[in-house]
């Protein structure tokens, strides 16, 4: 669901969205997401399951928007603002995908897979997001479009975070962020050569 500038700013729907996302983690505290329905949903926020509907289309969607909105909280506390021109920055990118995995309670386990899907595209989506207006503020000659850019980057910082959090015995955060980063680096300097 796409939000509107008219959403953002109407203080009653900002409410509803916060009430029903705070429910969906408190539930999930407790119970498997493939447990959890959308009248506990509603019920846990004490809204009705019309109101869930007109603010999410399904409980993916609203999954999909929790995390999405943890994810850009942590790069907003870390200040990571992305500008299309500093490594540094792409690095800190990484940084806040393998530490946000890292965090996830379970993200490896088999009782939360039905999650993973969603949780790969939120984070993904905002690393997107954020690559995507770097590189729009500071557009390089590129016969690639920003678009492909910006898409390549966040699938494979994410496949690559999302591997080390698999991996047994893995490697520690500043050791991987550092490889996934030299790994990806070509790729975001092939932009700028051209």
């Amino acid at each position: 669901m796409v939000e509107t500038a008219h959403d953002i700013a109407d203080p009653r729907i900002r409410r509803t969205r916060r009430l029903l996302q705070q429910a969906l983690e408190k539930l999930l505290e407790a119970k498997d997401f493939d447990k959890i329905s959308i009248q506990d949903i509603a019920e846990e926020a004490t809204v009705n399951r019309v109101t869930f509907y007109d603010h999410y289309t399904d409980k993916f969607a609203l999954l999909q928007c929790v995390v999405g909105s943890r994810f850009q909280e942590l790069m907003t506390q870390r200040c990571v603002q992305f500008d299309g021109t500093c490594g540094s920055q792409l690095k800190a990118l990484v940084a806040g995908v393998c530490d946000y995995l890292a965090a996830m309670p379970g993200i490896d386990a088999e009782r939360q897979a039905n999650m993973a899907p969603h949780l790969e595209a939120a984070v993904k989506g905002v690393v997107r997001r954020m690559i995507l207006e770097g590189l729009r503020k500071h557009a390089p000659a590129s016969t690639i479009s920003p678009e492909m850019v910006a898409t390549t980057l966040s699938w494979a910082i994410y496949g690559a975070a999302q591997e080390w959090v698999r991996t047994p015995q893995r490697c520690d955060a500043a050791e991987i962020v550092d490889a996934i980063a030299r790994l990806v680096a070509p790729i975001f300097q092939q932009v700028h050569a051209q």
